[in-house]
């Protein structure tokens, strides 16, 4: 797994995916650093929110010249030419993000950025415009959240004061420019961030049987991220349907097993609230699925919640008559344990109560 790195900065860790080359650049006012990047949620399913790629053209930014997003100039200046790094940013440093991303999208699309504000700085623009035009953008502007950027550093250009090195300063020769420090995309193995559409698909099948082998070989917390990511790939494809149709659907009943496997690994490694909250959400729109309602049962019964792990137990045998003897076993291991966990508090009460009295 990658090794996260905590920066200086407070609520920033740094995972890098792919190294870069050289030394680190020389980031100082005026230079021109060009990126790509991809903003997700922090989420099971690490929701795209922005990806340049699909532009088509690389971001640039100015040193020095305030932009909104600070906290990018923090977390480029990091980076080494060609290096492609995961950051992970805390909602202290991602409030602006939704203005930023409406400029964007809206030079993105050929509209001007300052379509219908008034001159004012953008946090007064954000109050005074409730709506961002876009849904997403409206929901990261009411809930500010951690958000994870990758981004992949290409070249670094640019001189002091804003002046670009080939210029040189009046009076004086023009200085050569910098040698381009990476001119194309690094080639690197890709990441799913980076993949197309039929490359995400033809992940998919591999990092399922990836996962299946690692958790053969009882590797739990190394399949989960595999089936996480094939999930992820696969969610990325469904943004781009209308829900619950043909093409949604088809994406939809290769997520659901990845999901449920993903779920055992986390009923293996003892994480049974991520396995209530991923098979409640799953049950939420396939609520027949009698798998799901067997590993939350499992995850209730873990953490004591006994009414409702019998209640999704019995809802298991209903659905599905073959786990009936499956669903017995559990339902008598259950009463057991509850049992057991009875006589123990009643024990310990006592002893407290004992305690109280004094000698």
């Amino acid at each position: 797994m990658e090794e996260t790195y905590l920066l200086n900065v407070e609520g920033v860790k740094k995972k890098i995916l792919h190294g870069g080359q050289g030394e680190l650049p020389k980031f100082q006012d005026g230079s021109k650093i060009t990126f790509h990047f991809q903003t997700l949620k922090d989420n099971f399913e690490r929701t795209v929110i922005d990806d340049s790629r699909e532009a088509g053209i690389p971001m640039e930014i100015i040193v020095g010249k305030m932009f909104k997003m600070e906290i990018w100039e923090t977390l480029l200046s990091s980076m080494r030419a060609g290096e492609v790094a995961e950051f992970w940013c805390d909602a202290i440093h991602t409030g602006m993000y939704a203005l930023v991303s409406k400029g964007m999208r809206r030079i993105a699309e050929g509209r001007d950025p300052l379509e219908g504000q008034k001159h004012r700085c953008g946090m007064g623009n954000m109050f005074d415009y409730h709506s961002t035009g876009y849904d997403d953008l409206d929901e990261l502007q009411r809930t500010p959240q951690p958000l994870i950027f990758i981004m992949e550093l290409f070249r670094v250009r640019g001189g002091p004061r804003g002046w670009p090195l080939a210029r040189g300063w009046p009076g004086q020769p023009a200085q050569p420019p910098l040698p381009t420090q990476v001119e194309e995309p690094s080639a690197y193995k890709r990441d799913t961030w980076a993949m197309s559409k039929e490359e995400k698909l033809a992940a998919v099948p591999l990092l399922h049987s990836e996962g299946n082998r690692l958790v053969l070989r009882k590797e739990f917390e190394q399949a989960a991220a595999k089936y996480q990511e094939a999930v992820i790939c696969l969610r990325n494809l469904q943004a781009k349907e209308k829900p619950w149709e043909d093409g949604w659907l088809k994406l939809e009943n290769l997520v659901t097993p990845l999901v449920l496997n993903y779920c055992q690994c986390q009923l293996e490694l003892g994480e049974y609230y991520e396995v209530l909250e991923h098979t409640t959400e799953l049950l939420q729109k396939h609520n027949d699925n009698a798998k799901a309602y067997f590993k939350r049962a499992k995850a209730h019964a873990a953490v004591w919640n006994e009414r409702e792990a019998r209640e999704d137990f019995l809802r298991v045998a209903h659905l599905d008559p073959a786990m009936a003897a499956a669903v017995k076993k559990e339902l008598k291991l259950l009463g057991e344990r509850m049992r057991k966990k009875h006589v123990e508090d009643r024990k310990r009460y006592q002893g407290l109560f004992q305690q109280s009295q004094g000698p």
